[in-house]
Protein backbone atom coordinates (compact mmCIF):
# COMPACT_ATOMS: atom_id res chain seq x y z
CA UNK A 1 0.00 0.00 0.00
CA UNK A 2 1.02 3.59 -0.81
CA UNK A 3 0.33 4.30 2.95
CA UNK A 4 1.25 2.45 6.18
CA UNK A 5 1.01 2.87 9.95
CA UNK A 6 3.23 1.61 12.20
CA UNK A 7 2.43 1.47 15.98
CA UNK A 8 5.31 2.12 17.72
CA UNK A 9 3.64 2.21 21.76
CA UNK A 10 0.24 1.82 23.30
CA UNK A 11 -1.19 3.88 26.16
CA UNK A 12 -1.72 2.38 29.36
CA UNK A 13 -4.91 4.28 30.35
CA UNK A 14 -6.67 4.44 26.76
CA UNK A 15 -6.74 4.04 23.60
CA UNK A 16 -3.90 6.17 22.83
CA UNK A 17 -0.95 4.91 20.31
CA UNK A 18 2.04 6.46 19.40
CA UNK A 19 3.07 5.77 15.46
CA UNK A 20 4.86 6.73 12.24
CA UNK A 21 2.79 6.60 9.18
CA UNK A 22 5.27 6.33 5.94
CA UNK A 23 3.87 7.98 2.69
CA UNK A 24 5.79 8.26 -1.09
CA UNK A 25 6.76 11.81 0.60
CA UNK A 26 8.36 10.80 3.96
CA UNK A 27 6.81 10.15 7.13
CA UNK A 28 4.70 11.69 10.12
CA UNK A 29 4.23 10.72 13.64
CA UNK A 30 1.15 10.18 14.89
CA UNK A 31 -0.98 11.59 16.70
CA UNK A 32 -0.26 14.57 13.98
CA UNK A 33 -1.84 17.44 13.33
CA UNK A 34 -2.36 18.77 9.82
CA UNK A 35 -2.17 22.11 9.04
CA UNK A 36 -4.63 23.04 6.14
CA UNK A 37 -3.57 25.15 2.90
CA UNK A 38 -6.96 25.04 1.42
CA UNK A 39 -6.15 26.20 -1.73
CA UNK A 40 -2.25 25.07 -2.05
CA UNK A 41 -1.45 27.90 0.40
CA UNK A 42 -1.14 28.36 3.91
CA UNK A 43 -3.05 31.78 4.61
CA UNK A 44 0.10 34.18 5.80
CA UNK A 45 2.30 31.11 6.40
CA UNK A 46 5.09 29.45 3.92
CA UNK A 47 5.98 26.12 3.72
CA UNK A 48 8.96 26.52 4.94
CA UNK A 49 7.95 28.47 8.17
CA UNK A 50 5.30 25.47 8.68
CA UNK A 51 7.88 22.87 8.45
CA UNK A 52 10.13 24.84 10.86
CA UNK A 53 7.46 25.26 13.45
CA UNK A 54 6.55 21.39 13.40
CA UNK A 55 4.18 20.34 10.54
CA UNK A 56 5.03 17.50 9.03
CA UNK A 57 1.90 16.85 6.88
CA UNK A 58 -0.41 19.11 4.88
CA UNK A 59 -3.67 19.26 3.84
CA UNK A 60 -5.59 21.12 0.53
CA UNK A 61 -8.54 21.31 -0.35
CA UNK A 62 -10.00 19.44 -3.56
CA UNK A 63 -13.08 21.67 -4.38
CA UNK A 64 -11.18 24.61 -4.40
CA UNK A 65 -8.24 23.75 -6.50
CA UNK A 66 -10.67 22.25 -8.83
CA UNK A 67 -12.34 25.52 -9.65
CA UNK A 68 -8.93 27.35 -9.36
CA UNK A 69 -6.62 26.88 -11.01
CA UNK A 70 -7.37 23.50 -12.05
CA UNK A 71 -6.14 20.03 -11.27
CA UNK A 72 -4.87 19.33 -14.84
CA UNK A 73 -3.15 22.69 -14.67
CA UNK A 74 -1.69 21.52 -11.31
CA UNK A 75 -0.67 17.94 -12.46
CA UNK A 76 1.77 19.79 -15.68
CA UNK A 77 3.81 20.85 -12.82
CA UNK A 78 3.95 17.72 -11.61
CA UNK A 79 1.39 17.85 -8.90
CA UNK A 80 0.96 19.49 -5.29
CA UNK A 81 4.34 19.37 -4.03
CA UNK A 82 6.40 20.97 -6.52
CA UNK A 83 3.71 23.23 -6.97
CA UNK A 84 3.22 24.59 -3.66
CA UNK A 85 7.04 23.98 -3.14
CA UNK A 86 6.18 21.17 0.14
CA UNK A 87 8.22 17.93 -0.60
CA UNK A 88 6.40 16.08 2.57
CA UNK A 89 3.89 14.30 2.39
CA UNK A 90 0.13 15.66 2.15
CA UNK A 91 -3.68 15.08 2.00
CA UNK A 92 -6.27 16.19 0.19
CA UNK A 93 -10.00 15.99 1.16
CA UNK A 94 -12.84 14.78 -1.95
CA UNK A 95 -15.19 18.24 -1.36
CA UNK A 96 -17.83 16.15 0.31
CA UNK A 97 -17.64 18.43 2.77
CA UNK A 98 -18.45 21.74 0.69
CA UNK A 99 -21.94 19.35 0.15
CA UNK A 100 -22.85 20.39 3.63
CA UNK A 101 -21.24 24.06 3.81
CA UNK A 102 -22.06 25.14 0.81
CA UNK A 103 -25.71 23.68 1.21
CA UNK A 104 -27.57 26.70 0.10
CA UNK A 105 -25.62 26.75 -3.37
CA UNK A 106 -26.08 22.78 -4.61
CA UNK A 107 -28.44 20.15 -5.54
CA UNK A 108 -27.18 16.39 -4.46
CA UNK A 109 -28.46 13.42 -6.27
CA UNK A 110 -26.95 9.81 -6.61
CA UNK A 111 -24.41 10.48 -9.36
CA UNK A 112 -22.97 13.74 -7.04
CA UNK A 113 -22.81 17.21 -6.19
CA UNK A 114 -24.04 20.10 -8.20
CA UNK A 115 -22.35 23.23 -7.40
CA UNK A 116 -22.70 27.02 -8.19
CA UNK A 117 -19.05 27.61 -8.53
CA UNK A 118 -17.78 30.73 -5.98
CA UNK A 119 -15.87 32.40 -8.81
CA UNK A 120 -17.69 32.33 -11.95
CA UNK A 121 -21.34 31.49 -10.18
CA UNK A 122 -21.39 28.09 -13.01
CA UNK A 123 -22.75 24.90 -11.93
CA UNK A 124 -20.00 22.52 -11.20
CA UNK A 125 -20.34 18.65 -11.02
CA UNK A 126 -18.29 16.51 -8.70
CA UNK A 127 -19.26 12.87 -8.43
CA UNK A 128 -17.06 10.21 -6.69
CA UNK A 129 -15.35 9.43 -10.42
CA UNK A 130 -14.39 13.39 -10.43
CA UNK A 131 -13.13 13.48 -7.10
CA UNK A 132 -10.72 10.78 -7.60
CA UNK A 133 -9.80 11.70 -11.34
CA UNK A 134 -8.95 15.40 -9.62
CA UNK A 135 -6.92 13.92 -6.89
CA UNK A 136 -4.96 11.62 -8.65
CA UNK A 137 -4.13 14.90 -11.09
CA UNK A 138 -3.19 16.29 -7.64
CA UNK A 139 -0.94 13.86 -6.27
CA UNK A 140 -1.27 13.83 -3.16
CA UNK A 141 0.08 11.18 -1.05
CA UNK A 142 -4.01 10.69 0.81
CA UNK A 143 -6.63 10.86 -0.59
CA UNK A 144 -10.48 11.13 0.74
CA UNK A 145 -13.23 8.79 -0.89
CA UNK A 146 -16.00 11.28 -1.56
CA UNK A 147 -18.62 10.88 0.64
CA UNK A 148 -22.39 12.16 1.50
CA UNK A 149 -21.83 14.50 4.30
CA UNK A 150 -25.56 15.50 6.70
CA UNK A 151 -25.78 17.74 9.61
CA UNK A 152 -24.65 15.70 12.01
CA UNK A 153 -28.50 17.05 13.90
CA UNK A 154 -31.61 17.82 12.89
CA UNK A 155 -30.89 21.34 11.69
CA UNK A 156 -34.14 22.54 12.71
CA UNK A 157 -32.89 22.43 16.26
CA UNK A 158 -29.70 23.73 16.07
CA UNK A 159 -28.47 27.75 16.41
CA UNK A 160 -26.14 26.99 12.76
CA UNK A 161 -23.08 29.37 13.02
CA UNK A 162 -23.49 29.30 9.17
CA UNK A 163 -26.27 31.53 7.14
CA UNK A 164 -25.60 28.59 4.26
CA UNK A 165 -26.65 26.02 7.07
CA UNK A 166 -29.70 28.09 7.97
CA UNK A 167 -30.96 28.15 4.40
CA UNK A 168 -30.59 24.23 4.19
CA UNK A 169 -32.73 24.11 7.02
CA UNK A 170 -35.56 26.66 5.34
CA UNK A 171 -34.91 24.26 2.34
CA UNK A 172 -35.63 20.73 4.31
CA UNK A 173 -38.32 22.36 6.66
CA UNK A 174 -39.91 23.09 3.37
CA UNK A 175 -39.31 19.79 1.62
CA UNK A 176 -40.90 17.86 5.09
CA UNK A 177 -37.26 16.89 6.45
CA UNK A 178 -36.77 13.98 8.50
CA UNK A 179 -33.61 13.95 9.83
CA UNK A 180 -32.97 10.15 10.72
CA UNK A 181 -34.14 9.33 6.90
CA UNK A 182 -30.90 11.89 5.80
CA UNK A 183 -28.71 9.89 8.20
CA UNK A 184 -29.25 6.63 6.64
CA UNK A 185 -29.44 7.78 3.24
CA UNK A 186 -26.21 9.43 3.85
CA UNK A 187 -24.74 6.32 5.31
CA UNK A 188 -25.74 3.65 2.28
CA UNK A 189 -24.91 6.93 -0.53
CA UNK A 190 -21.39 7.37 1.34
CA UNK A 191 -20.99 3.32 0.88
CA UNK A 192 -21.62 3.42 -2.46
CA UNK A 193 -19.98 6.59 -3.75
CA UNK A 194 -16.88 4.68 -2.12
CA UNK A 195 -17.21 1.32 -3.94
CA UNK A 196 -17.06 3.63 -7.03
CA UNK A 197 -14.20 6.34 -5.14
CA UNK A 198 -12.11 2.46 -5.22
CA UNK A 199 -12.94 1.40 -8.41
CA UNK A 200 -11.90 5.05 -10.05
CA UNK A 201 -8.55 5.23 -8.07
CA UNK A 202 -5.52 4.92 -10.99
CA UNK A 203 -2.99 5.74 -8.66
CA UNK A 204 -2.63 2.87 -5.95
CA UNK A 205 0.45 2.81 -5.70
CA UNK A 206 1.24 5.93 -4.94
CA UNK A 207 -1.41 7.52 -3.29
CA UNK A 208 -3.58 6.06 -0.39
CA UNK A 209 -7.35 6.32 -0.90
CA UNK A 210 -8.97 6.55 2.68
CA UNK A 211 -13.01 5.90 3.42
CA UNK A 212 -14.96 8.52 5.72
CA UNK A 213 -17.16 6.89 8.20
CA UNK A 214 -20.50 8.68 8.76
CA UNK A 215 -23.88 8.93 11.03
CA UNK A 216 -24.41 12.07 12.84
CA UNK A 217 -24.36 11.33 16.77
CA UNK A 218 -26.59 8.35 16.66
CA UNK A 219 -24.09 5.73 17.71
CA UNK A 220 -25.83 2.84 16.12
CA UNK A 221 -25.87 4.22 12.58
CA UNK A 222 -21.86 5.16 13.42
CA UNK A 223 -21.22 1.43 13.65
CA UNK A 224 -23.05 0.40 10.93
CA UNK A 225 -21.33 3.13 8.69
CA UNK A 226 -18.01 1.32 10.21
CA UNK A 227 -19.47 -1.66 9.06
CA UNK A 228 -20.52 -0.39 5.36
CA UNK A 229 -16.90 1.71 5.01
CA UNK A 230 -14.79 -1.03 6.67
CA UNK A 231 -15.78 -3.89 4.48
CA UNK A 232 -13.81 -2.05 1.26
CA UNK A 233 -10.33 -2.52 1.76
CA UNK A 234 -8.20 0.40 1.88
CA UNK A 235 -5.00 1.93 3.93
CA UNK A 236 -7.07 4.25 6.19
CA UNK A 237 -10.28 4.80 7.52
CA UNK A 238 -12.16 8.59 8.82
CA UNK A 239 -14.44 9.62 10.82
CA UNK A 240 -16.47 12.52 8.91
CA UNK A 241 -19.86 14.56 10.17
CA UNK A 242 -18.32 15.88 13.27
CA UNK A 243 -18.07 19.23 14.38
CA UNK A 244 -21.05 20.14 11.70
CA UNK A 245 -23.24 21.53 14.34
CA UNK A 246 -23.43 19.46 17.49
CA UNK A 247 -21.60 20.45 21.11
CA UNK A 248 -18.77 19.38 22.58
CA UNK A 249 -20.13 16.57 24.33
CA UNK A 250 -21.76 14.50 21.49
CA UNK A 251 -18.25 15.07 19.70
CA UNK A 252 -16.85 13.10 22.51
CA UNK A 253 -19.21 10.58 22.64
CA UNK A 254 -19.27 10.04 18.90
CA UNK A 255 -15.24 9.79 18.84
CA UNK A 256 -14.88 7.62 21.55
CA UNK A 257 -17.53 4.93 20.28
CA UNK A 258 -15.90 5.00 16.93
CA UNK A 259 -12.53 5.05 16.98
CA UNK A 260 -11.62 1.74 18.44
CA UNK A 261 -14.00 -0.01 16.04
CA UNK A 262 -11.85 1.10 13.28
CA UNK A 263 -9.15 -1.63 11.89
CA UNK A 264 -6.21 -1.15 15.00
CA UNK A 265 -3.28 -1.89 12.31
CA UNK A 266 -4.65 1.53 9.59
CA UNK A 267 -4.33 5.21 10.40
CA UNK A 268 -7.86 6.86 11.80
CA UNK A 269 -8.23 10.59 10.73
CA UNK A 270 -10.87 12.53 12.16
CA UNK A 271 -11.84 15.01 10.21
CA UNK A 272 -12.28 19.00 10.52
CA UNK A 273 -11.76 18.95 14.79
CA UNK A 274 -9.43 21.31 15.83
CA UNK A 275 -10.08 22.68 19.80
CA UNK A 276 -6.87 21.06 21.59
CA UNK A 277 -9.48 19.30 24.72
CA UNK A 278 -11.42 18.23 21.05
CA UNK A 279 -7.54 16.50 19.80
CA UNK A 280 -6.74 14.95 23.11
CA UNK A 281 -10.10 13.49 23.89
CA UNK A 282 -9.99 11.81 20.47
CA UNK A 283 -6.42 10.78 20.31
CA UNK A 284 -6.88 8.72 23.80
CA UNK A 285 -9.85 7.12 21.77
CA UNK A 286 -7.47 6.35 19.62
CA UNK A 287 -7.44 8.64 16.72
CA UNK A 288 -3.97 8.84 14.81
CA UNK A 289 -4.27 12.07 12.29
CA UNK A 290 -6.31 15.77 12.69
CA UNK A 291 -7.08 19.32 10.92
CA UNK A 292 -8.28 22.00 10.94
CA UNK A 293 -8.38 25.84 9.71
CA UNK A 294 -8.22 27.14 13.16
CA UNK A 295 -4.86 28.32 13.45
CA UNK A 296 -4.73 30.69 10.16
CA UNK A 297 -8.52 30.95 10.29
CA UNK A 298 -7.76 32.52 13.75
CA UNK A 299 -4.92 34.17 13.37
CA UNK A 300 -6.00 36.54 10.69
CA UNK A 301 -8.28 37.73 13.35
CA UNK A 302 -6.17 38.99 15.89
CA UNK A 303 -7.19 35.18 17.91
CA UNK A 304 -4.05 33.78 19.47
CA UNK A 305 -4.11 30.41 21.00
CA UNK A 306 -2.19 29.57 24.43
CA UNK A 307 -1.72 26.83 26.85
CA UNK A 308 -3.94 28.22 29.45
CA UNK A 309 -7.05 29.15 26.34
CA UNK A 310 -7.24 31.67 23.38
CA UNK A 311 -6.47 35.40 23.84
CA UNK A 312 -8.05 37.98 21.21
CA UNK A 313 -5.37 40.72 20.95
CA UNK A 314 -7.72 43.26 19.77
CA UNK A 315 -8.80 43.71 23.60
CA UNK A 316 -7.76 47.17 25.16
CA UNK A 317 -5.94 45.24 27.89
CA UNK A 318 -3.15 44.32 25.61
CA UNK A 319 -2.03 47.72 24.60
CA UNK A 320 0.58 47.94 27.34
CA UNK A 321 1.26 44.31 27.81
CA UNK A 322 4.58 43.33 26.88
CA UNK A 323 4.72 39.80 27.58
CA UNK A 324 5.00 37.04 24.50
CA UNK A 325 1.71 35.39 23.06
CA UNK A 326 2.19 32.35 25.02
CA UNK A 327 4.56 32.94 27.93
CA UNK A 328 4.62 28.83 28.70
CA UNK A 329 6.41 28.94 25.27
CA UNK A 330 9.63 27.62 25.51
CA UNK A 331 10.69 29.66 22.43
CA UNK A 332 7.81 32.62 21.52
CA UNK A 333 7.71 34.39 19.03
CA UNK A 334 9.91 37.74 19.71
CA UNK A 335 7.21 39.98 19.46
CA UNK A 336 5.00 42.06 22.75
CA UNK A 337 1.65 41.26 22.62
CA UNK A 338 0.91 45.45 22.88
CA UNK A 339 2.64 44.88 19.32
CA UNK A 340 0.83 42.68 17.60
CA UNK A 341 -2.68 44.70 18.70
CA UNK A 342 -0.60 47.93 17.16
CA UNK A 343 -0.44 45.91 13.96
CA UNK A 344 -4.05 44.49 14.03
CA UNK A 345 -5.30 48.29 15.13
CA UNK A 346 -3.22 49.41 12.10
CA UNK A 347 -4.30 46.86 9.76
CA UNK A 348 -0.86 45.97 8.83
CA UNK A 349 -0.44 42.84 7.32
CA UNK A 350 2.19 41.30 9.48
CA UNK A 351 0.11 41.38 12.37
CA UNK A 352 -2.02 38.35 10.53
CA UNK A 353 1.38 36.78 9.62
CA UNK A 354 2.74 36.59 13.04
CA UNK A 355 -0.12 35.14 14.46
CA UNK A 356 -0.85 32.53 12.10
CA UNK A 357 2.69 31.49 12.07
CA UNK A 358 2.54 31.39 16.34
CA UNK A 359 -1.00 29.03 15.80
CA UNK A 360 0.27 26.66 13.72
CA UNK A 361 3.35 26.39 16.26
CA UNK A 362 1.08 26.06 19.01
CA UNK A 363 -0.56 23.24 17.54
CA UNK A 364 2.51 21.23 16.76
CA UNK A 365 4.05 21.85 20.36
CA UNK A 366 0.83 20.75 21.64
CA UNK A 367 0.94 16.98 19.77
CA UNK A 368 4.32 16.86 20.69
CA UNK A 369 3.13 16.62 24.06
CA UNK A 370 0.52 14.44 23.36
CA UNK A 371 3.20 12.43 21.80
CA UNK A 372 4.87 12.90 24.98
CA UNK A 373 2.43 11.64 27.50
CA UNK A 374 1.73 8.66 25.50
CA UNK A 375 5.75 7.92 25.44
CA UNK A 376 6.06 8.57 29.12
CA UNK A 377 2.95 7.19 30.50
CA UNK A 378 2.60 10.91 32.11
CA UNK A 379 -0.51 12.65 31.07
CA UNK A 380 -0.24 14.12 34.57
CA UNK A 381 2.43 16.19 33.45
CA UNK A 382 0.67 17.30 30.15
CA UNK A 383 -2.36 18.61 32.07
CA UNK A 384 0.20 20.64 33.55
CA UNK A 385 1.61 22.42 30.74
CA UNK A 386 -1.71 22.18 29.48
CA UNK A 387 -4.28 23.49 31.22
CA UNK A 388 -6.54 24.26 28.48
CA UNK A 389 -7.05 20.11 27.42
CA UNK A 390 -6.57 18.81 31.34
CA UNK A 391 -10.43 18.52 31.15
CA UNK A 392 -9.95 16.03 28.43
CA UNK A 393 -8.40 14.05 30.44
CA UNK A 394 -10.08 13.75 33.69
CA UNK A 395 -7.49 15.85 35.68
CA UNK A 396 -7.83 19.75 37.34
CA UNK A 397 -5.92 22.02 35.71
CA UNK A 398 -3.34 23.59 37.40
CA UNK A 399 -2.86 26.78 36.02
CA UNK A 400 -5.85 29.59 36.09
CA UNK A 401 -6.42 31.57 32.58
CA UNK A 402 -3.88 34.03 31.01
CA UNK A 403 -4.96 37.37 31.79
Amino acid sequence: MAVSLEIIQKDRTSHARLGTVTTPHGTFQTPAFMTVGTKAALKGVTAEQARDAGAEVLLANTYHLLLRPGSELIERRGGLHPFMCWDGPILTDSGGYQAYSMADINAIDEDGVTFKSIITGESIHLSPEIATKTQNELGADIIMAFDDCPPSVDPRTVNQARLRITAQSKRENKEGYDHGRRLDEALDRTARWLERCKQAHQREETQALFGIVQGGTDLERRTKSVEQVCNVELPGYAIGGVAVGEGTDDIARVVRHTAPLLPEQKPRYLMGVGYERDIVTAVRAGVDMFDCVLPTRNGRNANAFTANGQIRLRNAKYAEDDRPIDPSDPDPLPYSRAYLRHLFMSKEMLGPILVSLHNVRHFQRLMVDIRRAIRDDDWPAFAERWPVAAEAIGLPSASGPIV
